[in-house]
């Protein structure tokens, strides 16, 4: 069953002499329970392609189904309901609430969607990643590698169709990146969710089960599992 698909998408920027394309033409799909990483230079259109998927911009022209919805016919009010329940979102920067504290942060998105946490699942989440003593702790109390380790339960939190992973490592050391795929990996393993991950770190291929190499906007599949 296919949780992703992409048809035909493009994404251009600007006109004229100033015209970008960003995107041109990308199509693929993602099985449920896969774990796919998208590689590619700075600039490659590998981030454009991301905030796509995630309904964060709107393509000049294509499609994106996900749950065999097609999210770009949604009114906008509609598509922030979608994506707060179906997409979870794991940024570099962490995003997140300085003045909430660890537990506060990965219940947020339930809180905003007026649903009431799993708290079962929700400390099964911050055991399974080394935070259960931390629960109570603010964000500046906590390191970089533990501050991703929210982001990470935060988009677990609602059981989303997807998550969507923007260098999630960018912010860390070698021994706190590989700890945080790692968990990230186990994570998604468990919970059989899928997880579509935009890194540089060459090291990670081999945790994927497939591969997407971007460059000037054109994506291309290096093959089947890396493993």
């Amino acid at each position: 069953m296919n949780v992703l698909v992409v048809k035909n998408l493009s994404k251009t920027y600007g006109s004229g002499e100033t015209k970008v394309e960003a995107l041109k033409d990308v199509s693929f799909s993602v099985s449920k329970g896969e774990f796919v990483v998208i590689t590619g230079p700075s600039g490659s259109g590998k981030t454009t392609l991301l905030n796509l998927i995630g309904g964060l911009d709107v393509p000049t022209s294509g499609k994106v189904f996900i749950d065999g919805k097609n999210i770009f016919t949604m009114k906008e009010s509609e598509l922030t309901v979608f994506r707060r329940r179906n997409i979870g979102f794991i940024f570099q920067a962490y995003n997140l609430v300085p003045e909430l504290n660890v537990e506060e942060n990965v219940v947020l998105p339930m809180l905003l969607d007026y649903r009431k946490p799993d708290e079962k699942y929700i400390n099964e989440l911050l055991d399974i990643l080394g935070l259960a003593e931390r629960k109570h702790h603010l964000p500046n109390q906590l390191s970089g590698g533990q501050q991703q380790r929210v982001a990470i339960a935060r988009a677990l939190a609602t059981k989303p169709a997807i998550i969507l992973a923007d260098e999630p490592t960018g912010n860390l050391d070698s021994k706190n990146s590989k700890d945080v795929i790692n968990l990230l990996k186990m994570c998604v393993e468990r919970y059989k969710q899928t997880l579509i991950m935009i890194t540089h770190n060459q090291n990670f291929m081999s945790y994927a089960d497939r591969v997407f190499y971007i460059e000037d906007g054109i994506l291309t599949e290096l093959g089947g599992r890396q493993k």
